[in-house]
C-alpha cells in the first residue's frame, strides 16, 4: 500500500496541486515559524544553560529602555493618528482643493527609504541647520526624544492616512446624509456616524504605527542622542557586542506587545466589516466638515505636506552641495562617488528588490489560491503563520534569520540568500490578502466550467485563476519591490561586505556624517523606486483592464484543444 500511494504521489498522475501547496506551506513554517523559535530559545539559554536573567536585567537595570519605548511608542502613535485622520478626512470629507497633491505627497513618502526623515531633520534643523543655524543664526539640540517623536510621527502618518482612507472611502455616506436630514449637525454627523464606522481602520492605523514606533532603532540612533530604546539597544547589543542571548531577549520584549497588537488586528479586520455597501446616491454639497473641523484638518494636512516637499528638497539639493552647513556650493562630487564606490550596492538591490518581488507576487497568488479556494489542510495555521512577519518588528525578525541559518554554506550567506528570502516573507501576506479578496469577488462558475469541459486543476490555476490574479500579482510585486528597495530594519544584521546594499550604504553614511553620499543615495533610490512602480502602475492599469474578458472567452477553448 506504501508503494502504491508513493508511485501515486510520484508518478505520472500525481497530485501536483498538492504537491505545490505542501512545499509551499512547509517553507512557510521553515522561513517564519522556525526563526521566530530560535529567537525565543536564544532568549532562554545563556552559554547553554536555562536562564531568565537577560530578561530580569531588563525589568531592573535597564528598566528604562522599556519605559523610554512605551513613552516614544505612545506618543508617536498620538501624532502620528492625528496627522493621519487630518490627512485622510481632507481626501475623503473636505471640499478643498489640492487633494492629488496630498496623495502624491503621502505616496511620495510611502516609496521613501529609511532614514531620510531623520537626515532631512538634521540637514534643516540640527547644528548647522539650514533653518536653525543658517537662518535664524541660532544654536539648538535637535536629539533627544522630542525629535524621536516629532520624525516617527511624520514619517508613520502616511501608513495611519492610507488605512483611514481606505475605511472612510467604504464609508456608506447615504448614512451621513441621513443623519443630516434628520436635522443633526455635520459635527454631530461626523462624531457619531462618521467616526464610528471609520473606527476598524483608526484602531488598526494605531496598532500598526505603535509597533513600527517600537521597532524603529534608526531614528533614535541618529536623532535621540542618549535617549536610548528597546530597539537601538536590540541592534547594538548584536552588533556591537555579538551578545546574541541578550538581543534575542530584548527582541522578544518587542515581540510580545507586537503580538498582542497582531492578535487584536486579526480581530478587528475579521469581525468588524471595514466596507459598507453604498446603496443610494448622496449629494455631495450638503456633506462636509464644520467649519472649524475644517481649519484643523487644513493646517494639519498642509503642515505635514509642507514638512515632506521641504524635507525632499533639502534631500535633493545636499546631493550636491559641497558640505552641508559650511559650504553651500554646488558639486557633482557626491555624484562620482556613488558611481565610483556604491554603484554596485545600487544594482544589487535593485537584482534583489526584483527576485524578491516576483517569488512573492508568484507564491502570494497561489497561496491564495490554495488557502482561499481550496480546502486543504492546515490552511487557518498557514495564513496565521503567514501573518505573522508583517506585524514583528524587523530587528526581530533579522535577528531570527541570523540564528536560524546561520549554519548554511558560503554559497547562501554570500549571494543575498537569506536578504532576499527576508523581504520575500516580510511581505507575503499581502499578497495573499488581496489574492484572497479579489477571489472572493469571482463567479465560481468560471472554474467549475472548465472541469465541466475535463479540465483538472492545473487548467484551473493556469485558464482562470492565474490571469484574474493577474492584478494581484502586480500589486504584490510593487509593494515587495518597494520594501526590499528601502527596507534596513531586518535584513541589516544578514549583510555581508559581498551583499551590501544601497540602504546600508545610506545608512553607514549618514553614521558617518557624511550628509553628501547619504543624500544622493536616498535620492537615487527615490527615483529607481518611482520609476519601477510608474512603469508597472501602467501594466496594471493600462494592460490588465481586459484581462477578466479574455479569461471568459479563452479558458473553455483552451479546454477543448487540449483533449
Amino acid at each position: 500500500m506504501a508503494v502504491k500511494r508513493n508511485s501515486k504521489l510520484c508518478g505520472a498522475s500525481f497530485d501536483a496541486p498538492f504537491c505545490l501547496y505542501l512545499f509551499l506551506a512547509v517553507n512557510v513554517f521553515i522561513f517564519i515559524l522556525w526563526p521566530t523559535l530560535a529567537v525565543l530559545k536564544e532568549s532562554v539559554f545563556v552559554h547553554g544553560v536555562f536562564s531568565l536573567e537577560h530578561y530580569r536585567d531588563l525589568f531592573t537595570i535597564n528598566q528604562f529602555l522599556v519605559r523610554n519605548s512605551l513613552f516614544v511608542g505612545l506618543w508617536t502613535t498620538f501624532f502620528a493618528l492625528f496627522i493621519g485622520l487630518c490627512c485622510a478626512l481632507y481626501v475623503t470629507h473636505s471640499k478643498n482643493k489640492g487633494k492629488k497633491v496630498v496623495l502624491a505627497v503621502l505616496l511620495l513618502s510611502l516609496i521613501s527609504p529609511p532614514f531620510v526623515s531623520s537626515l532631512a531633520y538634521i540637514m534643516l534643523f540640527g547644528r548647522r541647520g539650514l533653518v536653525t543655524w543658517k537662518l535664524l543664526g541660532f544654536h539648538w539640540s535637535p536629539y533627544g526624544p522630542h525629535g524621536v517623536i516629532l520624525i516617527e510621527s511624520i514619517s508613520f502618518a502616511t501608513i495611519a492616512a492610507f488605512l483611514i482612507i481606505a475605511v472612510l472611502r467604504g464609508v456608506d455616506r447615504s448614512l451621513e446624509q441621513a443623519s443630516l436630514d434628520l436635522g443633526a449637525s455635520r459635527w454631530h454627523t461626523l462624531w457619531h456616524i462618521t467616526l464610528p464606522l471609520a473606527k476598524p481602520g483608526i484602531i488598526t492605523a494605531a496598532l500598526i504605527v505603535f509597533i513600527r514606533s517600537l521597532s524603529d532603532f534608526g531614528t533614535p540612533m541618529f536623532i535621540g542622542g542618549n535617549y536610548n530604546v528597546l530597539a537601538t539597544q536590540a541592534y547594538m547589543t548584536a552588533i556591537g557586542s555579538y551578545d546574541f542571548p541578550k538581543a534575542s531577549a530584548i527582541s522578544t520584549l518587542l515581540l510580545i506587545p507586537a503580538f498582542i497588537v497582531f492578535l487584536l488586528y486579526r480581530k478587528i479586520l475579521g469581525k468588524v466589516p471595514m466596507f459598507s455597501p453604498k446603496t443610494a446616491s448622496v449629494d455631495e454639497d450638503l456633506l462636509g466638515l464644520p467649519l472649524w473641523v475644517n481649519c484643523i484638518v487644513f493646517i494639519g494636512t498642509w503642515g505635514f505636506v509642507f514638512f515632506e516637499l521641504m524635507k525632499y528638497g533639502t534631500i535633493f539639493c545636499g546631493a550636491f552641495t559641497k558640505t552641508w552647513g559650511v559650504n553651500f556650493s554646488f558639486t557633482l562630487q557626491h555624484i562620482k562617488i556613488l558611481k565610483l564606490a556604491k554603484l554596485s550596492s545600487l544594482i544589487r538591490s535593485i537584482q534583489y528588490s526584483v527576485i524578491a518581488a516576483l517569488t512573492a507576487g508568484i507564491m502570494g497568488v497561489l497561496l491564495a489560491w490554495f488557502l482561499g479556494r481550496k480546502n486543504r489542510p492546515m490552511a487557518r495555521v498557514i495564513d496565521f503563520i503567514a501573518d505573522l512577519p508583517f506585524i514583528l518588528p524587523g530587528p526581530f525578525f533579522g535577528i531570527a534569520y541570523l540564528l536560524a541559518f546561520n549554519w548554511l554554506p558560503e554559497f547562501f550567506l554570500g549571494t543575498g540568500f537569506l536578504v532576499i528570502t527576508n523581504c520575500i516573507y516580510r511581505q507575503l501576506t499581502l499578497g495573499i490578502k488581496s489574492g484572497i479578496s479579489v477571489l472572493n469577488q469571482i463567479n465560481t462558475e468560471l472554474e467549475d466550467a472548465v472541469k465541466d469541459q475535463g479540465g483538472n486543476d492545473i487548467y484551473v490555476l493556469k485558464d482562470v485563476i492565474l490571469p484574474l490574479l493577474k492584478s494581484t500579482f502586480l500589486v504584490s510585486f510593487i509593494n515587495t519591490f518597494t520594501f526590499t528597495m528601502t527596507t534596513i530594519g531586518g535584513i541589516i544584521f544578514l549583510i555581508t561586505p559581498y551583499t551590501k546594499v544601497a540602504t546600508v550604504e545610506m545608512f553607514d553614511a549618514i553614521q558617518q556624517g557624511d550628509i553628501g553620499v547619504g543624500s544622493v543615495m536616498a535620492s537615487v533610490i527615490i527615483i529607481v523606486v518611482m520609476i519601477i512602480n510608474a512603469a508597472f502602475s501602467y501594466v496594471l492599469l493600462h494592460k490588465g483592464k481586459n484581462s477578466s474578458k479574455k479569461v471568459r472567452r479563452s479558458h473553455v477553448p483552451s479546454i477543448e484543444a487540449t483533449r
